[in-house]
């Protein structure tokens, strides 16, 4: 392959990123910005193996970080542009840990595992969770007030994942139209850090947990993950079943524990 090669950890800065990532628009007559939805096309070796609609910027980490909560990822690959530099499309090379078969991922920024037929395709394989670190409630309860992403506060603001270690310090934010999408450039930067498993980190989501979420934050080996709003019924099943901290509707100093209350003192 011909076209250049970088890790994810060489994404465009903070400022290019914003830029890519709103548009301007005019609303009752005045100037308002909303974020900016696109599709990006992931390529293993040539082929292409998902498209998903997100907001441009971190693309290389959510092309890694999106294969490696699938399970087709165990180290970081060579990812950028693909020989013909078409738009919107990043290349990552393989080989993958086992084929994905005749399936194809399409998801939306709202849902990521939506057009895949059954529950057990989306069911990725992860062993139970390590014990991982104990945490004080309190500090979960103030993981969303740590979360504090570039536009995050603009009208039309983005769902944002945080990568946090066990005292509470952001090492990585990323925001997204598609929360999966949020998760997924947070988890591509990790793998590129060197930071996979994520034993002893803490997961936060700006918005509802869902299944989509659990899995991977499961398969990243992250033991605790917060959510600003409510988890579905399935993400509870699924947390309960991989020996996860699954935390929700931490807000004003608050926190429902629903699965793994033993990490949380207090």
């Amino acid at each position: 392959m011909t076209a250049a090669r970088s890790a994810p950890g060489s994404a465009l800065s903070a400022d290019a990123t914003s830029a890519r990532a709103t548009k301007r628009i005019v609303r009752d007559g005045e100037s308002d910005l909303v974020a900016i939805e696109e599709p990006l096309e992931i390529r293993v070796d040539g082929e292409p193996i998902a498209v998903t609609m997100r907001t441009p910027g971190h693309d290389e980490e959510l092309a890694v970080g999106f294969l490696y909560g699938e399970g087709l990822l165990k180290r970081l690959p060579a990812v950028g542009l693909t020989d013909d530099l078409a738009a919107n499309t990043i290349e990552v090379g393989g080989p993958l840990t086992h084929e994905p078969g005749t399936r194809r991922f399409y998801t939306t920024s709202s849902c990521g595992v939506c057009g895949k037929g059954a529950l057990e395709e989306v069911a990725v394989h992860s062993p139970p969770l390590p014990a991982g670190p104990l945490v004080e409630r309190d500090l979960l309860a103030s993981l969303p007030d740590r979360l504090v992403p570039p536009g995050f506060a603009h009208p039309g603001g983005r769902p944002a994942t945080g990568l946090f270690d066990s005292t509470g310090e952001l090492l990585c934010v990323r925001e997204d139209v598609g929360r999966h999408n949020a998760m997924d450039k947070v988890l591509g930067w990790a793998l590129a850090e060197g930071r996979m498993p994520l034993h002893n980190a803490l997961l936060c989501v700006s918005g509802r947990l869902s299944f989509e979420l659990v899995q991977k934050a499961a398969v990243a080996g992250c033991p605790i993950l917060v959510g600003v709003g409510a988890p579905t019924s399935l993400a509870v099943e699924l947390a309960a079943d991989r020996q996860m901290t699954l935390c929700g509707f931490a807000r004003r100093g608050r926190v429902n524990v629903y699965t793994g209350a033993a990490r949380v003192l207090g």
